[in-house]
């Protein structure tokens, strides 16, 4: 991976990171589409480990609240009952079923589950799913509601996004407005759950890089800068957005994307 290449595969991860657009399958496209090789799964989640930082820098205060009520929570039973203790234990939670699956299917999500025709198809039905949830949703639900089962349902939906294409914060979101939370709480709570997730991924895949055949560490880190950097002004950005707008042009965008990606596979531009 020349250095150029890595600048902007940075800026679209930190672009497309927190849009439930899916920044595996930008990724993956637009390698593609310029003749470059595959940055492959462990460049991508290293990288994400940029826009991570992003999050908690921007939920840092919210983030420290929750960490030291979970903490005082251990041995505290009296402590457990705050809500941001509940929030720590909640994102625990909701983390254990990607980390399962990302275990048991690690060699195909490296493999088979970068097809393109599957993340075409994937842009697209959970372009369609994430229209109908933010369409129907009831939206009154906040952090606060979020009960055991829906971590749960949240983490679920988290877990489907180690397929490229499905977008981590779109499955989150679609399942939080799904379950009648408002798009905001929605958007909040898919961005806590997956810093443990997206760390832990990224420090394990970590030991990747540089391998034969692999990216080189420097254009890794220079991605991994540049990705926390636009990532910090999505994330503000989007939560402005979110104040007073749909996610119906995401929904358009993915559609869109998705059947692109199938048209020039059709005509060989480009190769699943």
């Amino acid at each position: 991976m020349s250095w150029f290449e890595a600048i902007i595969l940075g800026i679209v991860q930190g672009l497309t990171e927190f849009l439930p657009v899916s920044s595996s399958a930008h990724l993956l496209i637009l390698s593609q589409l310029f003749g470059w090789e595959d940055p492959g799964a462990a460049f991508t989640a290293v990288t994400q480990i940029g826009t991570e930082m992003a999050v908690i820098i921007y939920f840092r205060r919210e983030i420290g609240e929750i960490v030291r009520a979970w903490a005082r929570s251990i041995t505290n039973a009296d402590a457990r009952h705050e809500p941001a203790a509940r929030m720590g234990w909640l994102v625990l939670l909701g983390t254990i079923p990607i980390a399962v699956l990302g275990v048991l299917f690690k060699d195909q999500i490296e493999t088979v589950a970068r097809n393109l025709w599957l993340v075409a198809t994937m842009l697209i039905v959970f372009g369609i799913i994430l229209g109908v949830a933010d369409a129907l949703g009831s939206r009154v639900k906040t952090e606060r509601d979020i009960t055991l089962r829906d971590g749960i349902l949240f983490g679920l939906a988290q877990a489907l996004a180690l397929i490229p294409g499905v977008s981590r914060s779109g499955a989150t979101i679609s399942a939080g407005l799904g379950m009648g939370y408002t798009r905001g709480a929605a958007a909040r709570y898919a961005f806590l759950l997956a810093v443990p997730a997206v760390l832990a991924s990224g420090l394990f895949e970590a030991s990747k890089i540089g391998d034969e055949g692999a990216v080189a560490w420097g254009p890794t880190i220079l991605a991994t800068i540049i990705a926390f950097s636009v990532g910090f002004a999505v994330i503000a950005w989007l939560m402005r957005w979110l104040t007073t707008k749909s996610y119906l042009p995401f929904v358009i965008y993915r559609i869109a994307l998705g059947l692109l990606v199938m048209v020039l596979l059709g005509l060989g531009i480009l190769t699943a």
